[in-house]
């Protein structure tokens, strides 16, 4: 298993695996939405490879006032659940925040109430429900990790 920096080139592996997903973990009106940020991002976003093929991707962002860090559009492929690539990926994701952001105390996301349990077993607790949020029976779970005093950081869950 390999966690690199997403190219261009994997665009089209990045949204099969969305694709995996839906309508489950995401909605069919999301996929414009994924196609676009894959396009035009600019902050730091993985994909983790196994054997050659990609199976889980994801991002991170620092908001500006550098105490906050977010998840966005994480994902492994639907046949590849419950294999560790999830939590490579986190993983990953908050070792660049401890690298790049170290200031960073709280690292924040949404997500649905199906992947609400996997954060909440890695340690991120929920914040905010809000039923149907995504679509009729998919609801919104924000959740967050906290980091410790800015400067201490946890080692990866």
């Amino acid at each position: 298993m390999d966690v690199r920096p997403y190219r261009a080139t994997d665009e089209a592996a990045c949204l099969a695996l969305f694709e995996s997903n839906t309508p489950d973990f995401f909605t069919l009106q999301e996929r414009a939405d994924f196609a676009n940020y894959l396009r035009t991002m600019s902050d730091p976003y993985f994909v983790v490879e196994d054997e050659g093929q990609v199976v889980a991707c994801g991002g991170v962002f620092v908001r500006h006032d550098r105490q906050t860090a977010g998840l966005a559009w994480g994902m492994v492929g639907r046949a590849e659940h419950r294999r560790g690539y999830g939590r490579a990926l986190l993983n990953a994701r908050l070792d660049w925040l401890r690298q790049h952001a170290p200031e960073v105390g709280e690292v924040i996301l949404d997500t649905s109430q199906h992947s609400a349990p996997f954060f909440a077993h890695l340690g991120f607790e929920t914040t905010r429900v809000e039923r149907d949020h995504y679509a009729p029976g998919l609801d919104r779970h924000d959740m967050r990790l906290l980091l410790g005093a800015p400067g201490r950081r946890p080692e990866a869950p």
